[in-house]
């Protein structure tokens, strides 16, 4: 299979169109293929919160590259190599938390890239580089040009320095967290359509507009009205909840329609 490919999440956005993802927590390939066959365009494998740093990562891309579905990998923030590393075994970006200000957004980037962009270390050994069969000059132009940089929008200072952040060079997309968003102000819990979290979510989606970049926002239920509510907005990446909060939804309304056919 070659992945030196054009991006498709990339295209998609370059077209002006809307993308639909979800989030990938069980790192099962056929759960992605799944998500591929329903219709999606990505995924956003979590490896921040669920701790896969092992060869399940890998073959959960494989699935993904397989089923034409865009992997976007969430890692845990302050290693530069996850970066490097999430990137070598295929993923079609890399998705980095916590980004507070432009320093650490180019550090991301840094990350990713090879020079000029970057500073990221070469090596074609992995899924991407064909194991070590890729031609290097075309393998580094590639990597350059169709890999995303996601950076994640979850705190406070992030949203007083987003403009400074989303004017860097090789971000593509910001994140709005609005969970941690929520925590960061002081909500005791989530809490999407807080009036606070939602002028932290405009103010970066204005950015992002100035910038060139672009937003990705999780929805929650009433899809339809949340759909049509932040596409207003300007996001043009909707993610629809994961894996597992749609297997209980499924499973809940089943059972609840099964108990209500015998009157329980």
């Amino acid at each position: 299979m070659n992945l030196h490919v054009p991006n498709r999440l990339k295209k998609l956005l370059a077209e002006g169109k809307t993308a639909y993802g979800t989030c990938i927590c069980t790192f099962h390939p056929g759960i992605v293929e799944l998500a591929a066959i329903s219709g999606f365009d990505f995924c956003r494998i979590d490896n921040e919160h669920a701790w896969r740093q092992d060869e399940s990562t890998e073959h959960v891309l494989r699935a993904a590259h397989l089923a034409g579905i865009t992997p976007l990998v969430r890692i845990d923030k302050g290693n530069p190599y996850l970066i490097r590393k999430v990137l070598e075994i295929g993923a079609s970006g890399v998705i980095v938390p916590e980004i507070r200000n432009a320093a650490e957004a180019r550090a991301a980037v840094r990350a990713a890239k090879f020079p000029p962009l970057g500073d990221r270390g070469y090596s074609t050994l992995g899924f991407s580089g064909r194991y070590g069969t890729a031609a290097a000059a075309d393998w580094i132009k590639w990597s350059n040009e169709e890999t995303l940089v996601v950076i994640m929008i979850e705190k406070t200072e992030a949203v007083t320095n987003i403009d400074s952040i989303l004017a860097v060079p090789g971000v593509d997309i910001a994140m709005f967290g609005p969970a941690d968003y929520s925590v960061a102000i002081g909500l005791p819990g989530p809490d999407k359509n807080h009036r606070r979290v939602q002028d932290g979510l405009r103010k970066t989606v204005k950015a992002a507009q100035r910038h060139g970049k672009h937003v990705i926002i999780p929805l929650g239920q009433p899809w339809s009205e949340e759909a049509a509510k932040y596409s207003d907005m300007g996001c043009r990446l909707l993610e629809i909840g994961h894996d597992y909060s749609m297997l209980s939804w499924a499973w809940k309304h089943a059972l609840g329609a099964a108990q209500r056919g015998i009157g329980k």
